[in-house]
């Protein structure tokens, strides 16, 4: 039996009270807690170690990952559960954590992220990134599209070659009067673009059937808030489709390509789409260079 004393003193600390929270009805790696805490994993490691060494965490060996269980007596687990209400960073675990428990059941997302390692390390004519985008791009059928941070418009413009009508947004006055003569020198009159801010983009509510963010978010001064005003221009059972970098720690980026965020966790833009309100929400790796400092690049997606 657990000491008691020793007991209420580990969960006294927020971030222990987290982990168990986690662990309640769950058992995680070590891997999984850092992606939903966000955490170091020496910090997680320490915190798993002293809960273990007071009886209220125990783990076991499954492949290659040591999976961690929550062991708390009832008594404990109840005093656990009502000072857990006041962590604010709880609910946003919480949508973390589903995020993971998704991943585990979806058996092609290790196809998908082998295939994203493989693409490209062999020669083959005629086969790239950029013809398959272009062969994806002219299948899809949607009738009214959204680019948000559109810069000079090069997905736009191949959006517009289907679409019936694109709207392009960009908060730079050059760079819209740019990418709107070269859509019109281009033939493309279904192509419109509008000055705005991704977070409040200058487009009716429920309006658009596909809103699509393409290594745009990680400029936002709140990406919450970009991700929320493409769930409200979307018309019920519209798409959005993000591109973004994997979260990285190569900070030279704020500097030389002006980003705000240095990417994102899987879970971490997961729980944003489903705060905003979109189901059916899926996250991949879409892409891995093999040159420092080997940015990721993620796909999510999810349905209005």
């Amino acid at each position: 039996m657990p000491s008691t004393i020793k007991s209420l003193k580990l969960i006294s600390d927020p971030t222990r009270l987290r982990i168990l929270m986690l662990l309640h009805d769950d058992a995680l790696s070590v891997a999984e807690l850092q992606e939903i805490l966000g955490m170091g994993q020496s910090r997680i490691s320490t915190q798993l170690s002293q809960l273990k060494t007071a009886g209220l965490v125990s783990d076991a060996r499954s492949g290659k990952n040591n999976m961690y269980s929550a062991t708390l007596p009832t008594e404990l687990a109840e005093i656990t559960l009502r000072a857990a209400s006041e962590i604010p960073e709880v609910p946003s675990d919480e949508l973390a954590l589903r995020h993971i428990l998704r991943k585990r059941k979806d058996t092609a997302r290790s196809y998908f992220d082998e295939l994203a390692g493989r693409f490209g390390k062999d020669y083959v004519p005629g086969r790239s990134w950029k013809a398959l985008a272009e062969a994806l791009i002219k299948s899809l059928n949607y009738r009214r599209v959204a680019d948000l941070g559109a810069g000079e418009g090069t997905l736009s413009q191949l959006l517009a070659q289907r679409a019936e009508k694109v709207i392009a947004i960009d908060l730079s006055p050059k760079m819209v009067e740019y990418a709107q003569n070269l859509a019109i020198s281009n033939g493309l009159p279904n192509l419109e673009f509008r000055i705005g801010d991704i977070e409040e983009p200058p487009i009716d509510e429920k309006s658009i059937d596909l809103a699509i963010l393409s290594q745009a978010l990680h400029h936002a001064e709140n990406p919450q808030k970009a991700i929320d005003s493409a769930y409200r221009i979307l018309a019920p059972g519209g798409r959005i489709i993000i591109l973004d970098l994997l979260q990285h720690s190569f900070e030279e980026a704020r500097e030389l390509y002006g980003d705000r965020w240095l990417g994102f966790s899987e879970s971490h833009l997961s729980s944003m789409l489903e705060k905003a309100g979109f189901a059916e929400i899926e996250t991949l790796i879409a892409d891995k260079e093999e040159a420092p400092p080997k940015f990721q690049t993620l796909l999510a997606m999810g349905t209005r």
